[in-house]
């Protein structure tokens, strides 16, 4: 059998190898390679090493390094799209950390189809991904599960899935928040615009919104649930049908999130009424643009979520069972919804 390539070999070509390196600084080669694995400013022989190899010319050997540790280097993620923005704050966080330990990160996007979501896993680990994050699951879990059986290290995040390592928000938490707050506001006849029924997301939103109101006897009427989404187009369309069965609901939650509540407030407006003063909306995830839009909405961790993945995923990959994390969110109000429902009615 003819042996790897090792680039602690000497060096082919006048090619600088970890020994050039070692030699240069005085170091053995198990210490330059450990110190090229750290930041530059991590210590001092780090930067010593780092100063050395940029000096020499010394390229890493990825397939050498990848034969040597049985390791490719790489770890996949898959999300249900990248136009996103939450996942593709996720997928930065995600890279900045593997980047930082010295793994590459090959990202797939699936549209939440099931098929293309087992064609994109099964091509990442076609090319030896050494572990991967998964953003895509659903809620019945079967995807998950299938995941679990391919023998490669894995965590979900931003959405769960029952008996798998997760890194989430308490969806239903921020769903409660939302209930009592428009509660509190004084709201009695509230809508509902739902997200897509196979993501645990939306799923525990609108399940801890309706418990909130149950909490008050109150309850979201069949007539005030609609489908709303995950988009712009979604939400406007969503709040549309609900404006043709009825213009009696004083507030709506878009649980799908906040770009769902854009198209909602669009639709409000083409339909004469003002969001903040004749309907209260509140949205989730609290993306940038909520804040100038004075959208009220639930902030999620998104980009700490993202971080708390790749670390899981990372140390699974050592050898470390990853364990899931939740961690709560907090609602923002702004104007339209911070306006109290009397305030709201007599200044019509």
């Amino acid at each position: 059998m003819v042996p790897p390539p090792d680039n602690d070999a000497p060096a082919a070509l006048g090619r600088p190898t970890l020994r050039t390196v070692a030699d240069d600084t005085g170091l053995s080669v198990s210490t330059v390679s450990r110190a090229l694995r750290r930041p530059a400013d991590s210590n001092a022989t780090a930067a010593l090493v780092h100063r050395a190899a940029q000096r020499l010319g010394y390229l890493p050997d990825p397939v050498a390094a990848s034969l040597r540790t049985r390791r490719s280097g790489v770890i996949g993620m898959v999300a249900h799209s990248l136009t996103d923005i939450v996942q593709a704050i996720i997928y930065e966080q995600v890279d900045q950390v593997a980047v930082a330990s010295g793994f590459d990160v090959l990202v797939a996007a699936t549209k939440d189809d099931p098929a293309a979501q087992r064609d994109r896993v099964n091509l990442l680990v076609s090319r030896r991904v050494d572990g991967l994050i998964i953003a895509d699951a659903h809620r019945d879990a079967a995807y998950a599960d299938w995941v679990a059986t391919l023998g490669v290290p894995y965590v979900l995040v931003m959405r769960n899935a029952p008996g798998h390592p997760a890194m989430v928000c308490d969806d239903e938490a921020g769903g409660r928040l939302v209930g009592e707050h428009l509660i509190a506001q004084g709201h009695r006849e509230l809508a509902l615009l739902t997200g897509p029924d196979y993501s645990a997301v939306s799923f525990d939103r609108a399940r801890g919104f309706r418990a909130a109101l149950a909490d008050h006897g109150l309850a979201v009427s069949e007539q005030l649930t609609e489908f709303g989404g995950l988009h712009t187009a979604s939400g406007q369309a969503g709040m549309e049908r609900l404006l043709g069965r009825s213009r009696e609901f004083t507030a709506v939650f878009c649980c799908g999130n906040d770009f769902a509540a854009f198209g909602a407030v669009s639709a409000l407006q083409t339909a004469g009424l003002a969001p903040g003063q004749d309907v209260a909306v509140v949205g989730f995830n609290d993306v940038a643009a909520a804040t100038p839009l004075g959208l009220t909405t639930v902030s999620s961790p998104q980009a700490e979520l993202g971080e708390l993945a790749a670390r899981a995923l990372l140390g699974a990959i050592e050898g470390v069972p990853p364990v899931g994390v939740v961690r709560e969110p907090t609602l923002v109000v702004r104007a339209s919804s911070s306006t109290p429902l009397a305030q709201m009615r007599s200044s019509r």
